[in-house]
């Protein structure tokens, strides 16, 4: 089977986001044969949106800032209105994560903005597929998707640490070999259909 591309376009203000990028990254590099590739929307050049256009695969990363995705991130989405207009990204599958300093800090709406793009844009969403961790007495902070988000990948960064939590990266990683694994099977789908 040959190789697949994903491209994790992101924007990260203080490097909590920038580390779940590489967690997925990381995450959707353990499926051999796939390519990734990250790119700084705050700082596009043309070989940057070639790889974007050329990718199976667009994994979206931003931080929530003020219940929303960063204005880098908002800039960025706004720049993609050319590939629009020319369905130049149509049937991509496409992925998101995002983070705040706090548990929900409106993360949702983050996520919902990041499928909402992808989809004025016909791409495909691949969700977390996670079940939620830390819902129990009997579970804890170290459990995978401990802040129960399904559209995609949630994380909590305290803003006075650069650290991100483990349980957070390792959730990015399930996220990065998901979109991964769902490239793969699409992509063998449209060989098996133009056959």
């Amino acid at each position: 089977m040959s190789d697949i591309s994903i491209v994790i376009a992101s924007h990260s203000g203080y490097g909590h986001t920038a580390q779940i990028a590489t967690a997925v990254a990381d995450g959707a590099r353990s499926l051999a044969g796939t390519h990734v590739h990250r790119v700084d929307v705050a700082s596009l050049s043309d070989a940057d949106w070639e790889l974007m256009d050329a990718a199976d695969a667009i994994i979206f990363g931003t931080p929530t800032y003020m219940g929303t995705a960063s204005g880098v991130f908002h800039a960025f989405a706004e720049a993609t209105s050319k590939r629009w207009m020319t369905r130049a990204w149509s049937d991509k599958l496409a992925a998101g994560f995002t983070n705040s300093g706090s548990m929900s800090g409106d993360k949702l709406h983050t996520l919902q903005y990041l499928a909402l793009l992808a989809a004025q844009h016909g791409m495909l969403w691949v969700s977390l597929n996670l079940l939620p961790g830390w819902n129990t007495t009997t579970s804890g902070p170290q459990d995978d998707n401990r802040l129960g988000f399904y559209l995609g990948a949630g994380a909590q960064s305290f803003n006075d640490t650069p650290a991100v939590h483990d349980a957070d990266l390792n959730t990015a990683r399930h996220l990065g070999r998901r979109v991964a694994e769902h490239t793969r099977i699409h992509r063998a789908g449209l060989t098996a259909a133009a056959h």
